[in-house]
């Protein structure tokens, strides 16, 4: 099930946000979508999941303009994790994920087996069964954000659209969830997730979509993270080096423009 941008523009508040964005994507891939703030990277995201109507041009789902389709069939084939997408009120943690079984259920009607498996499937995958029963406001940021995980797992949806879904965790949930969304990647799903991280971006994604000043600015596999495109985009020059597996590694180092003043020197001194 195919999902593309087709000549894209966004005005927010009288302001471009977007400006002839043309993507096309397809099932069974991680993109990583960079780019620095203000970029448009979440309004992007928006789009493409139906919730942010384009000025000009159209988003298309396997051969539909996604608008045509309802928000019920929307929300089927699309599940979207964004920040800050809480339940707004106490509720259980295995009922936030429930949650994300609502586009499949009948109007007033209950759980079947067939979600109460989806459920539990989401909620092992992201490590969040053992606190099932906990409540949302008792959840650390990190919890909170593999909850929201689960959620958006447990629609089953052909497409997954994250917003930082790896900012709130701590060291080795991050490993744990880019290796969980490239396994989701890899079973068929389609997964579009917006990344700061370049590092684990360059390691555990198929593609690398580069947004800057509301426009593409570059589409490819990870490779196009060169040196040049660092400096431009983002401002930054990198270290480069290769894990003992054979992985090569990008570290941001230093602003590249304007120039650093004396990083280096006003960093604490190793022995």
């Amino acid at each position: 099930m195919s999902l593309a941008a087709e000549s894209v523009d966004i005005r927010l508040g009288g302001r471009a946000v977007l400006t002839d964005v043309t993507l096309a994507l397809e099932p069974g891939r991680f993109v990583g979508l960079v780019g620095p703030n203000g970029a448009g990277k979440t309004t992007l995201l928006r789009t493409l999941a139906g919730l942010v109507p384009p000025r000009r041009g159209r988003v298309i789902l396997d051969g539909t303009p996604l608008l045509d389709l309802s928000r019920d069939a929307r929300a089927k084939r699309i599940a979207v994790l964004f920040q800050g997408a809480g339940a707004g009120w106490p509720m259980r943690v295995r009922d936030l994920v429930a949650l994300g079984r609502l586009p499949h259920r009948r109007a007033f009607g209950g759980l079947d087996a067939s979600d109460h498996a989806a459920i539990a499937r989401a909620m092992a995958r992201t490590d969040t069964a053992h606190f099932a029963e906990r409540l949302e406001p008792t959840l650390s940021s990190g919890e909170r954000m593999r909850v929201l995980l689960a959620r958006a797992l447990a629609v089953e949806a052909a497409w997954l659209l994250a917003d930082e879904p790896i900012t709130a965790l701590d060291p080795a949930h991050q490993l744990d969830a880019m290796t969980l969304l490239r396994r989701v990647a890899l079973a068929g799903t389609g997964v579009v997730a917006i990344l700061h991280d370049l590092a684990l971006a360059a390691r555990f994604c198929d593609r690398i979509v580069v947004l800057g000043a509301g426009r593409l600015v570059d589409d490819g596999d990870p490779d196009i993270l060169t040196d040049r495109r660092l400096a431009e985009t983002f401002g930054i020059t990198v270290r480069r080096g290769v894990a003992p597996d054979g992985t090569p590694y990008i570290l941001p180092w230093h602003r590249s423009d304007p120039p650093p003043e004396d990083i280096d020197a006003a960093l604490p001194q190793r022995s």
